[in-house]
């Protein structure tokens, strides 16, 4: 939560307003630092018969999820506060927990991804919900950001579907159990 002096805010928007708006940034700007180092993270770890193709669809993913970020922390930073993009911060002040699979086959890493792209779009969608009577400026960053998140998961599903378009992890609702359902 913003406790710093606000010594300004962008006209029209009341300070009030403006601490909310920065402390659903910030929790945005978590999340996106941790979704772009968990992306390299599966960039690097994986392995397997389609290692390549992975590979190569998690870099791009990695430098927009990082413009993301950097356009969050430069709302919040227009909107009068200061973002807070340190390791430490990103650890003390998230409410998910640290991504849970380290090497592991291509399938195994998109199974996990799968439910990282739910929490991440989950929460952006509350976020754009709560800005509708805040900020409409910063909702529309949200909703492009959270439409580029939606298209990334859709690629990621497209590994995990079978001919009928089930998906292999439904119902599972954490990483490892994600990867275990596709791992079998």
């Amino acid at each position: 939560m913003t406790n710093d002096k606000l010594h300004y805010t962008i006209p029209g928007l009341d300070e009030d307003a403006a601490r909310t708006t920065i402390d659903l940034l910030q929790s945005r700007l978590h999340a996106t630092n941790d979704l772009q180092l968990t992306l390299k993270h599966v960039h690097w770890n994986v392995v397997g018969p389609h290692f390549i193709a992975v590979h190569q669809m998690i870099d791009p993913q990695v430098d927009a999820v990082r413009a993301m970020a950097d356009a969050l922390a430069e709302r919040i930073a227009t909107l009068g506060g200061a973002p807070r993009g340190t390791p430490g911060a990103l650890v003390e002040e998230r409410t998910w927990n640290d991504y849970s699979i380290g090497r592991a086959t291509t399938q195994e890493h998109l199974a996990a991804l799968d439910v990282t792209y739910q929490g991440v779009i989950g929460s952006y969608r509350e976020a754009i919900k709560a800005l509708e009577e805040l900020d409409v400026v910063t909702q529309d960053i949200l909703i492009g950001q959270v439409e580029q998140l939606e298209l990334f998961h859709w690629f990621v599903r497209a590994h995990l579907e079978d001919q009928g378009g089930q998906l292999q992890t439904s119902g599972e609702s954490t990483e490892a159990g994600a990867a275990r359902a596709a791992h079998d």
